[in-house]
């Protein structure tokens, strides 16, 4: 992690030759997207009940598959429970392909920001809801950090920072095809956890997705 022009230039090259499907978006796993959607609704809903949100009412931005890639996340889980979603991705091409994936919701996108998560400085109270999946283990651990103070300051009274990604039960595993870490978040080595406090954010809910392929990586919420 101490080259960052080398690490971040590494996943923009091997996303820029990924198709901008959503079979592409998920590694090849486009089967396991209704069980994803759905465990993200649930959560998501969960969340904001406990929280006494009425979730039409508020506003998120949205980042997935190292970004919003073209949209997956936002058109099944936050359009349905938000009136409008900010869209963040560094591959300018995955938002073009967007718009014409959520076709008559694009109208609902406040924002296309064609950037990486690294250089992302969102607007002061302007979120109630920061949805990050599966685009952390893109960010060194000192960017991470970064990123979710620069959260912090995005978010309105009583908002959240969401983060789903795979988690592992080995230490930091480095993928040298897309640039991408898989960090452990079990037993004493709670890397997720450690870079939360590292913010100073309180982590008040977790939990597993459930109903995924038992060969792949664990997804915690």
């Amino acid at each position: 992690m101490d080259n960052k022009d080398q690490w971040y230039g590494g996943a923009q090259k091997y996303w820029k030759e990924i198709p901008a499907t959503v079979d592409g978006m998920l590694g090849g796993f486009s089967a396991i997207s209704p069980a994803d959607v759905w465990g993200s609704t649930k959560f998501l809903k969960e969340l904001l009940k406990n929280g006494e949100k009425q979730p039409r009412k508020k506003r998120c931005v949205m980042q997935t598959d190292c970004g919003a890639g073209i949209g997956r996340v936002t058109k099944h889980v936050l359009l349905p429970l938000f009136e409008t979603v900010d869209m963040v991705e560094q591959n300018p091409d995955y938002l073009e392909k967007a718009k014409e994936y959520l076709g008559e919701k694009s109208c609902r996108i406040g924002h296309f920001y064609p950037v990486g998560l690294q250089e992302f400085d969102p607007e002061a109270g302007r979120y109630d809801v920061i949805w990050c999946q599966w685009v952390m283990l893109y960010l060194t651990d000192e960017d991470f950090v970064s990123f979710l103070n620069r959260c912090k300051k995005s978010l309105k009274e009583g908002g959240v920072v969401c983060v789903k990604e795979n988690v592992s039960k080995k230490d930091y595993e480095f993928d040298a095809e897309d640039s991408s870490v898989t960090r452990q978040d079990t037993g004493s080595h709670r890397q997720y956890t450690q870079l939360f406090k590292q913010a100073n954010l309180n982590l008040i809910k977790q939990e597993t997705q459930k109903n995924m392929p038992s060969d792949i990586y664990k997804v915690n919420m």
